[in-house]
C-alpha cells in the first residue's frame, strides 16, 4: 500500500513538473475529507527516492532476517550493485525518522482517531458479512455500503423485522409491503390483493450468491493511480469503496442491479430474474469474502444467509469459490492448496446447512474453478497503470513483487515458473470435478443441484468477435480479477446455458410484468 501511494505521489511530481511537496498537496486535495491522513504520513519523500526507499526508511516496509528484498522498481541508479539500495535507505531514514515516530504512536492505522471507528465498522462487517446498520436484526439495511444494501436486497422497514426482501407476502401485502417488491395494496376494481393477482403462482426466486473476491467483485479504480488523468473527480468514490471492502457487488455477475460506473455495463443473474417475474424485485443476497485461502463457507452461512424455510421463497443459490482453494501467498502453494478429499468434505458441509434452511423448490448450482493460465499469458508482458507513466512497472514485476511480500493473490498461477501455473491449474481442475460428481450423485430435500464450468473460455471468445483484447477482461490494478466487462459478458453466457439445460431454474417468465411496472412503477427502486 505504502509503494503504490509513494509511486503515485513522486509521478504527479513528474507529471506537473512540480516538487514533491506540491505534488502531495495536489494529491490531498483531490482525497475526500478524513482519508487526507494516508497522504499527510508521506511529507518526507524526496524526488531523489523510489517509492520502496521511502516506504522502508518509513518502515511501513521491511527485511526480515532471512528473507529477500522486496521491492517493485529497480534499484536507485547511484550504485548498479545492490547496496544502492541500502545506500539511498541510508541517506532517507533520517528525513523520515518524525514521520516514523508519529505513525508508530498508534498501533495501527486504525489508531488513527479519525479513521477509528471507520475500523470499527469494517472489523464488524467482515466477522460478520451482515450490514452495520440493521435495526431490527433481520439481516437486511436501508443503508447502502458496509454489507448493507449494495449487497442485499434493500430492506423497505428497518423497524420491523418481519419485513424483508424474500419472504412469501404476509395476507398477500393487502395492507403493507411485506417483502420490499414494491407491490401492495387492493385493487379497487375487484378487491383482490394486487400480490395476489399479479405473484401468485409466478414462482417467485431470490438469488443467493456464496462467493469470493471474484464473486464480491473486487475493483480498485484504476484512474487512483493513473496521474495522467487524475482529478479530485477520480477520488469521488473512495469512501463508498472503502466501506465496501473495495468490492462493487451492485455491479456484479449474479446480484448486480446498478449501472456501473466502473467501466462496462451492468448485467446479472438477478436483473435478468427481475425482467423475467417483476415479483422477484430486491431479492437478492451477495455473501462474499475477500481473502486469499481456502474458504470453508459452511461455517459463516450460520450467522450470514437470511433465509427462513417456512416463511420465505425458494431461492437459486450459486456457489462460486473460482479461485481460494487453490490460491494463497505462501512460498510452498501446492502444500496449502485445497485437496480433492477436503473439498468433498467442504462442500457437503455447506449443502447439508443449506437443506436445513432453504426452501422447498430451491436449486444450487456449483461454479467450475476457473484456469487462472490465463492471467499470466495475457498480461506479464503489459505495464501495469503504475508503470505507464515512465514504463517501468510490468505486471510480471508487480506478481514478483506481491510474491516476495508472501501477499500474493494467488501464487501458482502469477508466476513466470510454468511448470507451477500448469499445477495449479491441473489441481483447479481435479477441485472442479469433485464439484461435478457432486451435482452428479448427492442428493437433497429442498433442492436439486446442477454444476456449471466457469465460462472463461465462452467469454473471452464472445469479447473478439465484439473486437476486445484478452487482457480486458482482467481487473487493470490487482491483475487478477474478472474485469466489469468480464462479468457482465459472463452473465449473458451462463444465462443462455440456463434456459438452454434448466428451464426449470429461472421459472416462467410473468404475463403481467407490464401491468406491475404501469401501477408500481415508482415504487420499483433498488
Amino acid at each position: 500500500g505504502c509503494v503504490l501511494v509513494v509511486s503515485v505521489i513522486e509521478q504527479l511530481a513528474q507529471w506537473h513538473n512540480s516538487t514533491v511537496k506540491a505534488a502531495l498537496e495536489r494529491l490531498c486535495d483531490y482525497i475526500p475529507g478524513k482519508y487526507q491522513i494516508i497522504c499527510h504520513m508521506f511529507c518526507c519523500i524526496d524526488r531523489e527516492m523510489n517509492a520502496d526507499v521511502v516506504c522502508h526508511s518509513l518502515r511501513l516496509c521491511k527485511q526480515d532476517p532471512g528473507q529477500p528484498l522486496c521491492h517493485l522498481y529497480s534499484p536507485p541508479k547511484r550504485e548498479k550493485h545492490s547496496s544502492g539500495f541500502f545506500c539511498a535507505l541510508a541517506h532517507a531514514r533520517p528525513k523520515c525518522q518524525i514521520i516514523y515516530k508519529i505513525f508508530m504512536g498508534f498501533s495501527s492505522v486504525c489508531g488513527f482517531p479519525l479513521l477509528a471507528n471507520l475500523c470499527e465498522k469494517f472489523k464488524y462487517v467482515l466477522r460478520n458479512k451482515l450490514p452495520f446498520e440493521d435495526f431490527d436484526g433481520d439481516k437486511f439495511s436501508t443503508f447502502p455500503t458496509l454489507r448493507g444494501y449494495h449487497w442485499r436486497g434493500r430492506d423497505c422497514n428497518d423497524k420491523n423485522t418481519t419485513v424483508y426482501p424474500g419472504r412469501r407476502p404476509d395476507n398477500w401485502d393487502a395492507e403493507s409491503d411485506s417483502n420490499c417488491n414494491g407491490i401492495w395494496g387492493v385493487d379497487p376494481k375487484d378487491g383482490i390483493p394486487y400480490e395476489e393477482k399479479f405473484c401468485k403462482g409466478a414462482g417467485s426466486k431470490g438469488v443467493v450468491l456464496l462467493g469470493d473476491s471474484a464473486g464480491a467483485h473486487f475493483h480498485i479504480p484504476p484512474e487512483w493511480m493513473t496521474v495522467t488523468q487524475m482529478s479530485a473527480k477520480s477520488f469521488a468514490n473512495l469512501p463508498m469503496a472503502f466501506s465496501d471492502e473495495l468490492d462493487w457487488p451492485q455491479f456484479s455477475e449474479i446480484t448486480g442491479f446498478l449501472n456501473s460506473t466502473i467501466g462496462g455495463w451492468t448485467d446479472s443473474l438477478y436483473l435478468r430474474l427481475r425482467k423475467r417475474n417483476r415479483c422477484n424485485h430486491r431479492d437478492l443476497q451477495n455473501i462474499s469474502q475477500n481473502v486469499y485461502f481456502p474458504i470453508n463457507i459452511a461455517p459463516y452461512l450460520s450467522f450470514s444467509l437470511a433465509r427462513n424455510q417456512l416463511l420465505d421463497n425458494p431461492a437459486i443459490v450459486i456457489y462460486a469459490t473460482i479461485g481460494n482453494d487453490v490460491c494463497n501467498g505462501d512460498r510452498d502453494t501446492l502444500a496449502h492448496m485445497t485437496t480433492p478429499k477436503e473439498m468433498l468434505s467442504n462442500v457437503v458441509q455447506a449443502l447439508r446447512y443449506l437443506d436445513s434452511h432453504l426452501p422447498n423448490g430451491s436449486h444450487v448450482i456449483l461454479t467450475g474453478l476457473v484456469d487462472g493460465r490465463f492471467l499470466w499469458d495475457n498480461l506479464h508482458d503489459r505495464y501495469h497503470p503504475l508503470g505507464q507513466l515512465n514504463k517501468d512497472v510490468t505486471y510480471s514485476q508487480l506478481y514478483s513483487f506481491l510474491d516476495c511480500l508472501q501477499v500474493s493473490p494467488c501464487s501458482g498461477w502469477l508466476t513466470p515458473n510454468e511448470t507451477l501455473r500448469n499445477l495449479t491449474s491441473e489441481r483447479a481442475l481435479q477441485l472442479s470435478n469433485v464439484l461435478k460428481e457432486i451435482a452428479r450423485s448427492e442428493k437433497f430435500a429442498n433442492f436439486d443441484i446442477l454444476y456449471m464450468d466457469f465460462p472463461l473460455k465462452q467469454t473471452a471468445e464472445e469479447w473478439h468477435k465484439m473486437g476486445g483484447e484478452p487482457w480486458q477482461l482482467i481487473e487493470p490494478v490487482d491483475g487478477f480479477h474478472p474485469s466489469q466487462i468480464a462479468a457482465a459478458l459472463g452473465t449473458g453466457i451462463t444465462w443462455q446455458k440456463a434456459l438452454r439445460e434448466w428451464p426449470q431454474v429461472l421459472g416462467k417468465e410473468n404475463p403481467f410484468n407490464a401491468q406491475i411496472e404501469a401501477i408500481f412503477k415508482d415504487q420499483g427502486g433498488h
